[in-house]
């Protein structure tokens, strides 16, 4: 029997949820790392013990956290803030799993070839590599995206993504931030990013160089010329593994596609009675079934007309219907952020989001009817699905 592991990051904390392949008793764990940050949460597709948390705050800066045994424990083993300080307000020097660049420890610096250090927030997004469970990346705000390859302990930036016609990029509302990483299961050189408010690159060969791939995206509000290779503020993107030259688009306005790796997109936005939102996901075994949560606009957060529905596309995208079966129909203010769904590898798939009000959901049939794993939460900032055999 499967067991499903939902990995839920918070702005007070993580949790770990259980069950088996039924997806109908939860079991809640204890809060991880309570009172911080936890913007990212994922776990290795090599081993499936390895997890890494993104762990932040204001002030006691980034730290990366490595769990060995599935989240039970976490190097260092139950970090708390104090741990980290030295007697003189500092972060200490010996302190092991610190986000680390040239040496300068527990620091929001990095350097990019420049005498001057680029400073950072925290980092966004973690993505494991799908062949090594020591290998990962990160992708942080200001904008840059870094590697390491001893499972967290040091990292190094990847080069010239800045060569990108950085110079031009610009933050969006939440600022510019690399929150979107994925890898080509069948092409280890090739990885997809997006960073909002610049727009989506790819590289072929692991990170050396770095090219725009965004043509046929059109952001007449934010960019004069319509044929800007940057500036667009990409939310998320997607795709199946089976078919990684096809990617599925939520930008700012609009939800596009690709079918010859970002060559040129194509809105797909269709039927969907707003096409501003945040996360958009892949079905498991279908790679024409995709799924959306529009809210009313870029400045209203919320569903339109308060109903909580998830849009799926059963055709890669023009015909929508909405999924609201389990789902509040009335008077729901919430939102779901980027990276706030996932899922599962079970057939049929099952589709998880949480919310901004502290609400996990699940369906564990494609989308079809809804069901609480939890409430009351702190605010979900991300949510992701190990399926254990």
């Amino acid at each position: 029997m499967s067991t499903i592991r939902v990995l839920v990051g918070t702005k007070k904390g993580a949790f770990i949820l259980t069950a088996d392949g039924q997806r109908r008793n939860w079991e809640v764990s204890a809060m991880h790392f309570a009172g911080w940050e936890i913007y990212h949460l994922k776990g290795s597709s090599a081993d499936p013990n390895r997890l890494y948390a993104s762990q932040s705050s204001g002030w006691f800066g980034q730290v990366i956290q490595r769990s060995d045994d599935g989240g039970k424990t976490w190097n260092p083993p139950g970090t708390k803030p104090e741990d980290l300080m030295g007697a003189d307000g500092f972060p200490k020097a010996g302190a092991s799993n610190m986000f680390l660049y040239e040496g300068e420890v527990g620091t929001h610096k990095f350097y990019d070839g420049s005498q001057h250090p680029w400073e950072f927030k925290r980092v966004w997004h973690i993505e494991p590599s799908l062949t090594d469970p020591d290998t990962a990346y990160a992708g942080v705000e200001d904008a840059a995206i870094f590697q390491t390859t001893d499972g967290g302990k040091t990292w190094k930036e990847l080069p010239n993504l800045r060569s990108a016609k950085g110079h031009l990029w610009q933050p969006g509302a939440g600022g510019m931030a690399v929150h979107t990483i994925l890898l080509d299961p069948k092409n280890p050189g090739r990885i997809y990013i997006a960073i909002s408010a610049a727009g989506a690159f790819r590289t072929e060969d692991g990170g050396q160089t770095w090219k725009p791939i965004n043509q046929g995206l059109k952001s007449p509000y934010e960019l004069p010329d319509p044929d800007a290779e940057v500036g667009h503020c990409v939310h998320r993107i997607a795709l199946h593994p089976a078919r990684p030259d096809v990617l599925f688009m939520q930008k700012h306005w609009d939800i596009m596609r690709t079918d010859n790796a970002g060559e040129q997109w194509s809105e797909v936005s269709g039927n969907l009675p707003t096409d501003f939102g945040f996360p958009i996901d892949v079905h498991a075994h279908e790679p024409e079934t995709i799924y959306v949560v529009p809210i009313t606009s870029d400045s209203l957060h919320y569903p339109p007309d308060g109903k909580l529905r998830v849009y799926r596309s059963k055709t890669g995208g023009h015909e929508w219907e909405p999924l609201t079966k389990g789902l509040p129909q009335k008077d729901c203010y919430v939102n779901v952020l980027r990276d706030a769904m996932a899922v599962d590898q079970l057939d049929p798939c099952g589709v998880y989001f949480g919310t901004t009000s502290g609400t996990v959901y699940c369906s564990a049939d494609g989308g079809d009817s809804w069901n609480t794993i939890v409430r009351d939460l702190p605010g979900v900032l991300s949510v992701e699905v190990q399926t254990l055999r």
